[in-house]
């Protein structure tokens, strides 16, 4: 059985930044994967954890630490043939976009994001589905 990009990011559920002048080495990892000036893991790091999943997995990958720039990597799907486990959200965030990893929908309609820099760690949030611009199947 092939691990699937869903799987692997699980493995990093409770991943956060440090507080203060220090950082987490490993979100400093992944945020240097594809840029050299991130100096500390109080930046944006949505697309570093997603773009360092991919790269684990040898998946295609935006090599960006910009979230809308997963919006040019994959196949394009509607939300509502999204499919955990091989699909990229991009949503639009007040600012600028945040991208992670489709983990489902809440009762209620919500889309559920396994993701980085989601309240500063790696974890499941909530998202109002009218904040998708886009949909990305890497494999």
């Amino acid at each position: 059985m092939a691990i699937t990009a869903f799987d692997l990011a699980q493995r990093f559920v409770g991943v956060t930044e440090t507080p203060g002048m220090a950082s987490t080495p490993l979100v400093l990892a992944m945020l240097r994967l594809d840029d050299t000036w991130p100096a500390a893991d109080s930046v944006p790091w949505c697309s570093a954890f997603v773009n360092f999943i991919a790269w684990l997995l040898r998946l295609p990958r935006s090599k960006s630490l910009a979230a809308a720039s997963w919006l040019a990597i994959g196949a394009g799907v509607d939300l509502k043939d999204a499919v955990i486990g091989f699909d990229v959200v991009v949503l639009v965030r007040q600012g600028g976009h945040h991208v992670g990893f489709y983990a489902g929908r809440t009762p209620t309609g919500e889309v559920l994001i396994l993701g980085g820099n989601q309240h500063d760690a790696v974890n499941v949030s909530a998202f109002d589905p009218a904040r998708v611009q886009g949909v990305r199947r890497l494999a």
